[in-house]
């Protein structure tokens, strides 16, 4: 079982599931998303997730003519959970307030075309491009 929230506490959620794998995407989109190298999600069934306050302030915007949508809570702007695919959903890594302890970096995505500047440091599988599962 885990727990998480944005960083104004707004928008909270609870997953029914040990979470370990960290996917981090290092694509250009998800790097204009963080202002960061990327970003780092867990990924989830779907029935495993819930949301437990704040729906009604999940903000989202979806990428012109790209697969990608992004969502955010609207109070504060903190990245969000979103639909994965049909199946699962996605959690940003960093919005884990319990329940992360065994939490590990297992897959680095879109390597490459990662920025310059960015050096992958841990033990995590390397995909030039995304994770098939």
């Amino acid at each position: 079982m885990a727990s998480g929230a944005c960083n104004c506490g707004t928008v909270a959620f609870e997953v029914d599931r040990d979470l370990r794998d960290v996917f981090v995407c290092h694509c250009s989109i998800c790097r204009r998303y963080t202002g960061g190298n990327g970003i780092a999600v867990v990924v989830v069934p779907n029935d495993a997730f819930r949301w437990l306050s704040g729906e009604d302030h999940i903000s989202s915007w979806k990428k012109p003519d790209a697969d990608w949508e992004s969502h955010f809570c609207s109070v504060c702007g903190s990245c969000l959970p979103g639909p994965n695919d049909e199946k699962r959903m996605f959690i940003p890594a960093g919005l884990i307030t319990d329940g992360g302890e065994k939490l590990r970096a297992a897959h680095h995505i879109w390597v490459g075309s990662k920025a310059v500047w960015d050096e992958i440091g841990d033990k995590g599988k390397h995909h030039l491009e995304g994770f098939k599962n």
